[in-house]
C-alpha cells in the first residue's frame, strides 16, 4: 500500500510536508531534525512535532537499518513459500519469526498462505533452515523455495 493510498492513513491528513519527511526519514533515519527541517523548507520546532505526530498515528512505525547481507556472512537468500493449514496461522507465526534465519514474514491470498524471506550462511545452511526448521513444523503442509540471485529495497512508492 502506498502513502497515495487513501486507505493507508485511516483518519490521519498527510499533507505534501509529511510526505517530504516519511521520504526522507525512509532514505535515512539518522538525518538530524536541523537537516530535516532544511530539506522540507520548515522550522527546526516544527519539524520535530511532525515526526512525533506521525508516529502517534502509526504511520512511522519504527525506525531501522538496512544491513548488506553477504557482509553479515549470509550468502544465501531464497523466498521460501509455504501451504499451511489455516487455523494454524497464529500459533505458527511466532515459530517462524523465531526462526533467526527468517528475516521477512508475510500472510498472502491466493494458492500458497506464507511467504518468507530467509537468509542463511550458504546453501547448506539454507537447506537445514527449510527442511530442518520450516517444513517440520506444525501446519506447513507445502513449501516452494525460491532462490534470491540480487535483491534492492525500493523507496520509490515514498515519492
Amino acid at each position: 500500500m502506498s502513502l497515495s493510498d487513501p486507505q493507508a492513513t485511516e483518519g490521519t491528513h498527510l499533507d505534501a510536508v509529511d510526505r517530504e519527511i516519511i521520504s526522507a526519514l525512509a532514505k535515512d533515519g539518522r538525518i538530524s531534525m536541523t537537516a530535516l527541517a532544511e530539506k522540507v523548507h520548515i522550522s527546526r520546532t516544527h519539524c520535530h512535532a511532525r515526526p512525533q505526530r506521525l508516529q502517534k498515528a502509526g504511520i512511522i512505525t519504527g525506525f531501522t537499518i538496512n544491513v548488506d547481507p553477504a557482509k553479515l556472512g549470509l550468502g544465501a537468500s531464497a523466498h521460501v513459500i509455504l501451504k499451511l493449514r489455516q487455523h494454524n496461522w497464529r500459533a505458527l507465526r511466532q515459530k517462524l519469526l523465531d526462526i533467526p534465519e527468517v528475516w521477512h514474514v508475510t500472510l498472502t491470498g491466493g494458492p500458497m498462505d506464507v511467504i518468507l524471506l530467509v537468509r542463511a550462511r550458504d546453501t547448506a545452511d539454507l537447506r537445514r533452515v527449510v527442511f530442518d526448521e520450516i517444513q517440520p513444523l506444525p501446519g506447513v503442509v507445502d513449501t516452494q523455495t525460491f532462490m534470491i540471485f540480487d535483491d534492492h529495497i525500493s523507496r520509490s512508492a515514498l515519492h
